[in-house]
């Protein structure tokens, strides 16, 4: 029975069988899922990527192959479908009314004991898991999602080819500009002393697509940044890259809207309605306290500043002599709040630079709060029509700075709304957020630095403030959102010459910086530029965010973590002395 005709091919994947197929012979090969040994027959759940089929051995007398087999052994066999007998169906498996009756089979390879058993729901150490991730990847939700991004990359180039975009590949090594995000630099044999650097994105070659005419440009392409890694971020990363010639914001934003109803009808089976929302980065930040907002539920922000102004509370008038603000945040029914539930939120709050988190229940048009002996009736009152509270509401309030009130009550809302259980995980909510700041201050580098990267357009009404007040000069930037998550960011990019430089400079940028970094890019906008913008969207981030997932090392394949360590390969690693004698480099302890 062992014996099996090599040159035979697999006719059927595992997970694709059903009542159709009865009596069909076929050719299946896989890994052991589970084995069961039942009197003497053998029942063996066969798995591959598609899925399981239950399979059933007779085994011979005396030393029987079969009976060695065990889990994650592979195999191929023969066979022919048959239903299950009655009260042996499983309406868990997909396959649950079939099994196959084999005839013939061979044990291509065995296997070890896997350190964990592979299984959909584990609680193994994702550790362990990323150091075996070959085996991880046997497990059917990794491989599912996997599939679904493969699935998602065709509809994207499907989407653009139908559109008359043209895929265009750009070089990985590339010259280091670092203004964002540290690169990864390569050093070149070739040229001593010199350097590559990975590319963050392929910013200034798709611009420079534009500059050669191919006007409509796309590439589903691995970018890289030394960078400190959150749960979704990756050191190497996939984007979804896009650029386009004579268009304004709203044609880039219609395309992609379309994109994105497509993908979610191809791929998830989902209607989305467009257009999408669109708020201003100013409107996001007063209304949610992030250029970021999910708005899958509410509880909007509400600026307090303006009814508080001469309140008769010293800390409220020492916040508003110094520039801050006081902003509040209300819950129709704070009933689930207990007075811990309350102190616990000022702990919540402190790492954001939050000193304190006043709070007030509504009871009769009055307030339960231990501030409101600072305030007056008519002030109470007022604040209470602000936030549309009722008897039962309560109202949680903060004064300091901007930066300090937006990031501790944006946040805050993010964590009462999960509290209160008001997301559901099954929506999915756009937003657009535009015009973004040109420029922010860094006090870490003691000067302006670009909100996106230095080649994003002003717009033009604003410019004259460039040089006086670059906080005040917008951005034609927009991004996209999702459920919270910034899943693309764009603009308009500036088309001359005299507009970048002036850029660079009011970056602080010296002539030599400038030339040495850019010259190439400024001389070719001087030669016939046209107007153009594009967006890129991490592909990562979608796809953990349309798969559900919690972390986004759940749909890359050989992910790194969160020390941008491969545990599997052990990566990054020493090299030999010879390596860095070749390359006259020198490691410095």
């Amino acid at each position: 029975m062992s014996e099996f005709i090599e040159d035979i091919k697999r006719t059927d994947y595992c997970g694709t069988l059903g009542l159709a197929d009865l009596g069909r012979e076929i050719v299946l090969m896989g890994w052991v899922h589970r084995r069961r040994d039942h009197g003497g027959i053998i029942f063996i759940d066969l798995r591959d990527r598609a899925g399981l089929v239950q399979v059933v051995i007779n085994p011979q007398e005396g030393d029987d192959p079969a009976k060695s087999i065990r889990g994650e052994f592979v195999l191929a066999l023969e066979g022919s479908v048959r239903k299950r007998p009655p009260g042996m169906e499983n309406p868990d498996m997909t396959t649950g009314e079939i099994e196959i009756e084999v005839k013939k089979f061979q044990i291509l390879n065995e296997a070890k004991t896997t350190p964990f058993m592979l299984e959909d729901s584990t609680d193994t150490a994702e550790s362990i898991r990323l150091q075996y991730r070959y085996l991880d990847l046997r497990r059917s939700d990794i491989q599912k999602n996997l599939i679904f991004r493969s699935k998602v990359a065709a509809a994207v180039r499907n989407y653009f080819h139908n559109r008359d975009f043209i895929e265009v590949e750009t070089p990985f090594l590339t010259k280091s500009t670092p203004e964002g995000a540290r690169d990864y630099l390569v050093p070149s044999r070739v040229n001593q002393g010199m350097f590559y650097a990975l590319p963050q994105s392929p910013q200034l070659f798709k611009q420079l697509l534009m500059v050669s005419g191919f006007d409509r440009y796309y590439q589903i392409v691995r970018c890289f940044r030394d960078e400190d890694l959150r749960a979704d971020r990756q050191p190497e990363f996939t984007q979804i890259d896009v650029e386009m010639s004579f268009i304004n914001e709203n044609d880039i934003i219609t395309v992609m809207e379309g994109l994105f109803v497509q993908l979610f009808r191809d791929c998830l089976g989902r209607e989305i309605a467009a257009p999408f929302p669109r708020i201003t980065y100013r409107e996001a930040m007063e209304r949610y306290g992030k250029d970021n907002p999910d708005t899958r539920f509410g509880l909007h922000l509400f600026p307090l500043t303006d009814i508080l102004g001469d309140c008769d509370f010293k800390l409220f008038q020492e916040v508003i002599a110094r520039g801050g603000i006081i902003k509040a945040l209300m819950v129709g029914d704070g009933s689930a709040f207990s007075r811990k539930d309350l102190d616990d939120l000022k702990d919540f709050v402190a790492p954001y630079g939050a000193k304190g988190l006043a709070w007030a229940r509504v009871v009769a048009g009055g307030w339960t709060s231990p501030v409101a002996k600072f305030l007056k009736a008519a002030e109470i009152e007022a604040i209470n029509r602000r936030v549309g509270a009722a008897d039962g509401s309560l109202i949680f309030f903060l004064a300091d700075t901007q930066a300090v009130v937006n990031a501790s009550l944006g946040n805050l809302r993010l964590h009462l709304a999960k509290k209160l259980n008001l997301i559901r995980k099954d929506d999915f909510s756009f937003t657009w957020v535009t015009e973004f700041p040109l420029m922010e201050y860094s006090e870490t580098e003691k000067r302006f630095m670009s909100t996106h990267h230095p080649f994003t357009s002003p717009y033009m009404e604003d410019l004259p403030y460039l040089m006086t007040d670059p906080a005040r000069v917008r951005a034609r930037a927009y991004d996209l959102v999702l459920n919270g998550s910034e899943i693309g960011g764009g603009s308009i990019r500036i088309h001359r010459q005299e507009t970048q430089a002036k850029i660079f400079e009011a970056l602080g940028l010296t002539k030599a910086e400038v030339e040495s970094k850019f010259g190439f890019f400024l001389e070719a906008l001087q030669f016939g530029t046209p107007p153009h913008g594009g967006i890129a969207f991490g592909l990562d981030r979608m796809i953990m965010i349309m798969t559900g997932v919690e972390s986004i090392r759940d749909v890359i394949a050989f992910p790194k973590t969160q020390k941008a360590t491969c545990l599997l390969t052990g990566a990054p690693s020493r090299v030999s002395l010879e390596q860095m004698m070749e390359l006259s480099l020198k490691v410095v302890q």
